[in-house]
């Protein structure tokens, strides 16, 4: 892209995306089976980042380039298992990969401290309607979507 700064993963799509984002707006990075384009039909934008493997490496990147909300109590929202997922013990929670966003969503917020919000999965698909952009990526990790609340950048 020929950017200082910006991440080699953050397409030209993307960063206009991230520019054009206003203070409580979301973005959702996604895996590759998340019906993006569908919810796509309803509102939000959908910038595929097809190759880029893992949806915490998208994370980390685009944090480099905005804030999270600190005005709301989850800023970073995860999509979590149904009820009837969690019954049939499908994966063990907490997932690694949650753990995971925790510690990019603090260190890319000089050390706040971050919970995650936890979002059924069906609820989850609802909320991403609203979202502002989707980002679609090829990672296969099983419930490993993220939210993400933008924020506002500090007053200089």
């Amino acid at each position: 892209m020929g950017l200082k700064g910006v991440p080699s993963i953050i397409s030209p799509d993307l960063l206009k995306a991230l520019a054009e984002m206003g203070h409580g707006d979301n973005i959702v990075i996604a895996d590759a089976h998340f019906p993006a384009h569908s919810l796509g039909r309803r509102g939000p934008l959908v910038i595929r980042a097809d190759g880029v493997k893992y949806i915490a490496d998208m994370m980390a990147a685009i944090l480099k380039l905005i804030d999270l909300d600190a005005y709301v109590p989850n800023p970073v929202k995860i999509m979590d298992l149904t009820d009837d997922d969690k019954k049939k013990g499908i994966l063990k929670t907490p997932l690694p990969v949650w753990q995971q966003y925790i510690d990019i969503a603090s260190k890319s917020s000089n050390g706040q401290k971050f919970s995650l919000g936890y979002v059924e999965r069906f609820e989850f698909y609802e909320q991403a309607a609203g979202a502002f952009v989707i980002v679609l990526t090829s990672d296969t990790t099983l419930y490993g979507n993220v939210m993400l609340s933008k924020g506002v950048l500090p007053v200089e």
